[in-house]
């Protein structure tokens, strides 16, 4: 819950960002200095490319839940009951001891979204953020083809 309030706080200050540098940047095309014009293209298009990343940003995330509660209604997340942290995270080396079953299961499903999503909590739970996310990004693919062929 935390992580969509700091999402819906930082969009806000986003688009609030995005408002002013429109304003800004919309005088500065119409001083009708060269220099001047040239900035306020710049002022235009910045804040395009952050609403753009952010907005794929939270599209990703959108999706990685949807999976994630799709194959939690299946039965199909992992259910190792694994000593936690304080702060509520695995430890890395029983993350660790994971990782190897589930990405076999993806060697022999390659196919498979729910294997992949499996997989992508074993990266997590090993501390390997990026793979993680790769990991949830095949999934999402894997799982879209699956609904469009059928």
């Amino acid at each position: 819950m935390r992580v969509r309030v700091a999402v819906a706080l930082m969009t806000v200050l986003l688009l609030l960002y995005v408002a002013l540098a429109g304003q800004r940047a919309l005088i500065l095309v119409t001083s009708g200095e060269p220099v001047a014009i040239a900035m306020g293209v710049a002022l235009f298009v910045l804040p395009l490319l952050a609403l753009w990343a952010i907005g794929r940003e939270v599209w990703f995330g959108v999706r990685a839940q949807q999976l994630g509660e799709r194959l939690d209604a299946e039965g199909g997340l992992p259910d190792e009951d694994l000593p936690v942290r304080p702060s509520g995270r695995i430890e890395r080396e029983d993350g660790d001891a994971l990782f190897p079953r589930y990405r076999a299961d993806v060697e022999a499903n390659p196919g498979d979204w729910r294997a992949r999503y499996r997989l992508a909590l074993a990266y997590d739970a090993a501390g390997d953020r990026r793979r993680a996310r790769s990991a949830v990004r095949t999934a999402i693919r894997l799982e879209s083809a699956d609904r469009r062929t059928g």
